[in-house]
């Protein structure tokens, strides 16, 4: 077996910002979406929709971040705090969490694209999804069935090359390919939940070419980060608690953050639903041929469509001629088509791929700077 890796540079991947584990199924012919168990539509009124969409994008880095929630709702703050708690407790919102940018932490991360037995998929999801830092794994409709995203710390013997190496030859893969991100364009795993499809297939913001570097971090980085990531409550003043385990007041800890923010280190805080609770029951990889001249001109675009949380430039190779790749999300799989036709119609690119998951293996939030990886390769070694 010898894994397929690319001549271009290896660059750090962009992590995305959800979570929800379901469990496996066959890989037997021609994968078809279909909810899953838990995993079914919930019902949501109108100030469900609005709540969650603020809770998305303007959770605060204020002392008490839901007043504000509550404020711009027209609700009191008790009726914000009970919704959001029910909202937890019914799997619609899977956490209120920091977004640390995973490669300004100093991680190497990358998509990778294994192809594995069709017949018994599952077990190679499984050794795969033992690394911790494997934070998503589907099975897709493509020779090359499964794809997940990894990361390694910075401190890592193995590194992202040795890691690989590992999973492949443990998970059986008859071939890895790596496709880490070389341009990134966009990450903003943020739902849109009161507009439909229309919305969605429409250009609606800005989007740039971020930087792919690591920071420096300093001690007091490490300790907001630890004590910071990972669920936080629905409480009147959700920040109190990191605070005092950083040994910081909460105005120390959020003039950290706003510095944090301002070096990349952190992106947002924000909550992350389960999609498909939510009524996002599809997602669509699209993947593009776009010229080599055109692509820093095509890919901000495709990227600035709201239904596209993730836009990236990643590697080609003579059987895989697909340099930008798009995730689209929507609550139909009909909807995820619509926005990728739009964005094709919008951009004159229609050479394109469109990989469906038909098996969510593991979708979770990253955990940074904890023992889990060092014992994971110690095993190894």
């Amino acid at each position: 077996m010898e894994p397929v890796t690319s001549d271009k540079p290896a660059a750090q991947d962009g992590v995305s910002e959800d979570g929800i584990k379901d469990a496996p199924e066959s890989g037997r012919g021609q994968p078809k979406l279909r909810e899953r168990k838990h995993g079914a539509a919930i019902p949501l009124d109108e100030r469900d929709k609005q709540l969650l969409n603020l809770l998305q994008s303007e959770f605060q880095l204020i002392e008490r971040p839901f007043d504000a929630v509550a404020e711009q709702m027209g609700e009191s703050l008790e009726w914000v705090l009970t919704r959001t708690q029910e909202l937890l407790d019914d799997r619609i919102i899977r956490e209120i969490t920091p977004i640390f940018d995973t490669r300004a932490l100093g991680y190497e991360s990358m998509l990778v694209a294994a192809k594995v037995d069709p017949e018994n998929p599952q077990r190679a999801a499984k050794i795969i999804n033992a690394h911790p830092g494997v934070s998503h794994n589907y099975l897709r409709n493509h020779e090359f069935n499964l794809w997940f995203t990894i990361a390694t710390p910075p401190d890592s013997k193995l590194g992202l090359e040795g890691t690989l190496k590992v999973l492949a030859e443990e998970a059986g893969a008859e071939s890895v390919r790596q496709l880490p991100t070389l341009k990134l364009f966009k990450i903003n795993m943020n739902l849109e939940m009161e507009q439909g499809t229309e919305a969605l297939a429409a250009p609606g913001g800005e989007s740039k070419e971020r930087p792919l570097d690591s920071a420096e971090l300093s001690d007091l980085d490490y300790a907001v980060i630890r004590n910071l990531q990972g669920p936080m409550e629905a409480a009147e003043r959700p920040y109190d608690a990191a605070a005092e385990a950083t040994g910081l007041t909460t105005e120390q800890l959020l003039a950290h953050l706003q510095g944090m923010v301002d070096r990349g280190l952190l992106r947002r805080v924000a909550a992350i639903l389960f999609h498909r609770r939510a009524g996002f029951s599809a997602n669509g990889m699209g993947v593009w041929n776009v010229p080599e001249d055109q692509i820093e001109t095509i890919g901000p675009r495709m990227a600035a469509f709201r239904g596209i949380s993730h836009c990236y430039q990643r590697p080609t190779y003579e059987d895989w001629p697909y340099s930008v790749f798009t995730m689209a999300h929507g609550r139909s799989k009909e909807e995820c088509d619509a926005i990728l036709d739009e964005i094709a119609e919008q951009t004159g690119i229609h050479d394109r791929a469109t990989l469906y998951s038909s098996t969510e293996y593991k979708k979770i939030r990253l955990r940074y700077f904890t023992p889990d990886y060092a014992e994971w390769e110690a095993s190894r070694l």
